[in-house]
């Protein structure tokens, strides 16, 4: 049985190869104690606005920027417009300019940000997947599955499994989960997926309950508005878009050779390895090389709706060409 890095993996590349999703990794998926709960894959569904989105820019929005009161309208003061201390307000300012969200204008001494465009409604629905490739060690995986129904953040929730599906499995899952049996294979093929039971929509429009700690005879719980869940959506959208599912670093070792599509896999221990935890000079294989050469953005432009390389919405102040 694979690790679940490498099994997480092998599930990106076949949805990628057999979804037009867009796919994140370990994203938060609570709201009201954020941290508590990481979803392993997130799918973003287009939706009618996506083309609009994709032009922006191919990073991640700041949350804050979206939900914040600067419009694509008359310039104004970021450290008034956001709900934050005003350090992080001009951060927040700063990168959404960056990637070109925002663009700036001076009024006076100060300097005013306004929208480029509107944000879109680009997101159709929200899959969580949870990935548990061997039941047989289920950790906490019944109750992370009842926070993700009880909360409704995602439009549907899937369990990922290798293992065979057995009755008893099927009673420790909460009945609106659905269940995949994913064979990932070798690192060559697709892998295979067989559908074992369709998830029940959930409804994000409604109010959420998470539950926060337990206790022996009770759950401390909270009740979450649609609309925390809604900024909360957009946000797990916004850091899918721009942070995907390959990892960013490859080992600078002589044993890496990543796949075609872009899985690290190390030739001295034949699999797929994480680069986080199983790598480096304490490993007994190591040896020091060049870290190889990965155009990770050409392979997510080329294989789902993500654009690699946006031609941007920043307008030219009205008039200014009449002077150059």
């Amino acid at each position: 049985m694979e690790s679940e890095y490498a099994f997480e993996l092998a599930l990106c590349t076949h949805l990628e190869r057999t979804r037009d999703w867009v796919l994140g990794r370990q994203l938060g998926a609570a709201v009201a104690n954020p941290g508590s709960r990481v979803t392993d894959v997130c799918g973003v569904v287009p939706g009618s606005e996506f083309d609009r989105r994709a032009a922006i820019t191919s990073e991640t929005i700041p949350p804050r920027a979206v939900e914040s009161a600067v419009g694509p309208g008359r310039a104004v003061d970021p450290t008034a417009a956001f709900d934050c201390s005003p350090e992080v307000a001009q951060r927040t300012a700063d990168r959404a300019v960056e990637v070109g969200f925002f663009e700036t204008e001076r009024e006076g001494s100060r300097r005013h940000v306004r929208q480029t465009t509107r944000y879109p409604d680009w997101i159709d629905r929200l899959v969580g997947i949870e990935n548990k490739p061997d039941l047989g060690r289920p950790g906490d995986l019944e109750r992370q599955l009842r926070h993700d129904v009880s909360l409704g953040l995602f439009d549907t929730v899937v369990l990922a499994t290798e293992s065979y599906v057995t009755g008893a499995h099927l009673n420790r899952i909460p009945d609106a989960v659905g269940i995949w049996r994913f064979e990932a294979g070798d690192e060559s093929a697709t892998g295979d997926l067989t559908v074992v039971r369709e998830p029940t929509p959930l409804d994000p429009e409604t109010t959420g309950v998470e539950p926060l700690t337990d206790h022996p005879l009770r759950t401390d719980v909270e009740f979450v508005s649609p609309s925390a869940k809604a900024q909360k959506r957009r946000a797990i959208a916004e850091r899918a878009y721009g942070k995907g599912w390959r990892p960013r670093d490859y080992p600078a070792c002589a044993s890496m050779c990543p796949t075609d599509d872009g899985r690290p896999f190390c030739a001295a221990f034949d699999r797929v390895v994480d680069p986080g935890t199983d790598c480096g000079p304490a490993c007994s294989a190591y040896e020091p090389g060049e870290s190889p050469a990965v155009d990770r953005a050409a392979l997510r432009d080329a294989r789902t709706p993500w654009v690699a390389d946006p031609e941007g919405v920043t307008r030219r102040q009205t008039g200014l060409d009449q002077f150059t």
